[in-house]
């Protein structure tokens, strides 16, 4: 069945609806994680780093850090927040005595949690503008990569999602996978100056990597044709991602 754009938008205005009455309660962890990483790392860490690609190292942990906020926002909210709706307050059992179907729900979903993924990213991109880390006009290309970044990690979140059976087991998919993807990922230190051989094709695989190289391409200014691989990898990621995630809310909500 094919998705209808209305009916996901009806559950995208549900969710920022109830976003706008806890938004001060919900971007705080979100949010200021990134910050803090910013403050003690680049400036404490910072003070014994003279340069790292060419740039003073709290410059370097910026746009890595954006795209690690943009994550934060979108998972957040397709683990728990969908777990939550649709196996304690039985929401979406409520939308589908509506005329919406699963996959309207999802396609929603994804929305709003790309929508958060753009507010926690945008803001953390002020930051960085207002202490002068982000050369504009070009840094500015990097509000581009908020929104692939937090579709990416929707899709990502949503299968893990849509497969398990209890809440608790959220704390492996934050523990064992996004910590990983937030050290391993090019946001600390360049890749290709530290890992080599196969270690260097499992940092390959990680799909924090193409939003962090894309984002840090955009603040220098400088473009490379593996840019395109990145974006081919967020996309068909992403799409590959999506097809499986509304088969199993299809199954999961009709079951």
């Amino acid at each position: 069945m094919s998705v209808s754009l209305p009916h996901a938008l009806a559950v995208w205005r549900r969710n920022a609806s109830m976003y706008a009455r806890t938004w001060k309660l919900n971007i705080l962890p979100n949010f200021f994680e990134p910050v803090f990483y910013l403050m003690s790392i680049g400036i404490g860490v910072g003070a014994y780093i003279d340069r790292i690609g060419g740039v003073s190292y709290v410059e370097f942990l910026a746009p890595g850090l954006i795209c690690v906020a943009a994550m934060n926002g979108a998972s957040f909210e397709v683990t728990y927040n969908i777990f939550v709706r649709m196996s304690y307050e039985k929401a979406y059992d409520a939308m589908l005595t509506t005329p919406l179907q699963p996959e309207d729900v999802l396609v929603g979903e994804l929305l709003w949690a790309t929508t958060r993924a753009c507010i926690y990213g945008g803001a953390f991109f002020l930051v960085v503008a207002a202490y002068g880390l982000a050369p504009l006009p070009h840094s500015l290309l990097a509000l581009a990569v908020v929104p692939l970044a937090g579709l990416l990690f929707a899709v990502i979140g949503a299968a893990f999602t849509l497969r398990v059976a209890t809440i608790d087991l959220f704390s492996f998919y934050f523990t064992l996978f996004l910590t990983p993807l937030f050290l391993f990922s090019d946001v600390f230190f360049p890749i290709g100056e530290r890992l080599q051989g196969g270690w260097l094709w499992v940092a390959e695989v990680l799909p924090l990597l193409h939003p962090v190289r894309m984002a840090r391409a955009c603040f220098a200014g400088t473009f490379s044709p593996i840019l395109l691989l990145d974006l081919a990898y967020i996309l068909l990621l992403s799409a590959g991602l999506y097809a499986w995630s509304r088969g199993a809310i299809v199954r999961r909500l009709t079951s």
